[in-house]
């Protein structure tokens, strides 16, 4: 099998040799952002992640598997898939730990204010701050129940929260207190002290959070984003801030990465920023690689 691997991971030694020695003849492209050279039509596999952002998957004639890096599909012409049966994996499971774990920290910093005392601590200022927050007994809406949804609720629920779930169907998640469907996604924002998005980009969420759904928050909301940057409408998001309505905003994620310095986001007290990177961990790069192997090695390529 001609498989063909790129840099969106980057593979050990070992690594490579388990899946040469799994019966794969391996390409490596470092630079999966660019058109590529060669001949791709003998290629049984790939695993990827932008590769066919750049490249028609037309040229890919022997194409049988793909195996993304993200857990996102956005990034992947599916329903071109889909016609030519192409079987299409993605990173399910690998990065819910920690962007679950990222999303609770993010809440905790803005509850505790942690950008005050990080900036007194470097100008040696001994300030008390009396206006922090809890967890404890607060409402927290995940938007968008699927696996790092999930995660997310388990995660806060342990902190004494009320834990609301919003989504197209429901996924009977043992620790969502309660669930409403997208059409209800305004009633639910009425109730919510903490709003944590995970929800896949597409044509129905892009810009979901907006001047309008935004004005469906709480006073003192906080707002949290490890889904997508266009799942908001950074302009009015920005404009809710300024108008001093939300307690804090932590976001992972942007309509435009890198996230322009000139953009207000970063200079604003209320908001915590981070470059795409919820998702890093020390465990992900061997969860993901046992994903990848599984895939690779278990899937039929005869019936395609």
């Amino acid at each position: 099998m001609q498989l063909l691997l790129t840099g969106a991971f980057q593979y050990t030694e070992s690594q490579i040799a388990s899946l040469k020695n799994a019966g794969f003849e391996i390409t490596y492209v470092q630079n999966e952002l660019q058109e590529l050279s060669r001949d791709c039509s003998k290629f049984d596999a790939v695993v990827c992640n932008s590769l066919f952002v750049y490249n028609d998957v037309e040229k890919f004639k022997n194409l049988k598997a793909v195996q993304l890096t993200s857990a996102g599909y956005d990034r992947i012409p599916v329903s071109k898939f889909a016609q030519k049966g192409i079987a299409l994996f993605n990173a399910k499971g690998v990065y819910n730990i920690p962007m679950a774990e990222w999303a609770v920290l993010k809440a905790l910093e803005i509850y505790k204010n942690s950008k005050f005392f990080y900036k007194n601590q470097e100008q040696k200022l001994w300030e008390k701050n009396r206006n922090l927050f809890e967890l404890y007994g607060k409402t927290v809406l995940i938007v968008g129940v699927g696996n790092i949804g999930q995660e997310c609720a388990k995660r806060f629920k342990a902190f004494g929260t009320k834990v609301l779930g919003a989504d197209i169907f429901d996924s009977k998640c043992e620790f969502i207190d309660e669930f409403f469907y997208m059409d209800s996604l305004h009633s639910a924002l009425k109730l919510a002290d903490i709003i944590v998005m995970c929800l896949p980009l597409n044509d129905k969420t892009e810009h979901l959070i907006n001047k309008e759904t935004l004005s469906f928050f709480k006073e003192n909301a906080v707002l949290i984003n490890i889904s997508r940057g266009k799942i908001i409408n950074e302009p009015d998001l920005i404009q809710k801030i300024s108008e001093n309505k939300l307690l804090g905003a932590a976001l992972d994620v942007f309509e435009e990465e890198p996230l322009n310095p000139a953009n207000p986001l970063w200079s604003n007290p209320k908001v915590y920023v981070t470059p795409h990177n919820s998702f890093v961990s020390d465990a992900v790069s061997q969860r993901l690689f046992e994903l990848i192997y599984k895939n690779l090695t278990e899937f039929d390529y005869g019936k395609n």
